[in-house]
């Protein structure tokens, strides 16, 4: 016949077990949402939903661009402290193609140098962050603020000739958010 601290100890035994249980349930599903939730905004919608689901879900578009066919590019920028625009591209009857994230180094480089023009970079990228005029070489230079590697804060940088003609690009690091470059 089982004591009563017997009986006790296997009642907290099986308590402490219940307990073990319902944390990893809890554990499991706190990692679940965060995960979930660890998805861009960009990667939530998929081609052939109506547009209104991704306006429903990031606002108005802050500019808007007529692609060929009738279609459009909405991006919405975190410019000029941010460094991501996303851009979503609907066909003309407004369901969406695609949806991403433009400024990162794999969209930059699809640019062609001596055939892009000031509009094609404006279309792909949205408003730049900065514009400058260098008169000795007779360049116009925009910039788009992005992190590259997911690490570091850079710039990339588009220069076009007189006629509007991109003829060559660079990556230069944010002189705003390296620490290195601050003390200048």
């Amino acid at each position: 016949m089982p004591t009563r601290f017997a009986r006790v100890s296997e009642s907290a035994a099986r308590s402490a077990r219940a307990s073990r249980v319902l944390r990893r349930a809890a554990l499991t599903c706190v990692t679940a949402l965060m995960l979930v939730a660890c998805a861009q905004p960009w990667q939530q919608f998929e081609a052939g939903q109506d547009q209104a689901a991704i306006i429903a879900r990031m606002g108005p578009p802050r500019e808007v661009y007529d692609l060929p066919g009738g279609g459009r590019r909405l991006m919405w920028p975190t410019q000029p402290m941010g460094s991501t625009t996303v851009a979503a591209d609907v066909d003309a009857a407004g369901k969406i193609v695609n949806v991403r994230q433009v400024l990162q180094l794999s969209e930059f480089n699809r640019a062609e140098i001596g055939k892009w023009t000031r509009e094609d970079v404006l279309i792909n990228f949205g408003r730049p962050v900065q514009t400058q005029f260098f008169r000795l070489s007779q360049r116009e230079v925009w910039s788009y603020r992005y992190t590259e590697s997911n690490i570091h804060p850079m710039l990339f940088n588009f220069a076009f000739d007189t006629s509007g003609v991109l003829r060559e690009t660079q990556r230069t690091p944010d002189p705003l958010r390296d620490r290195d470059l601050r003390r200048f």
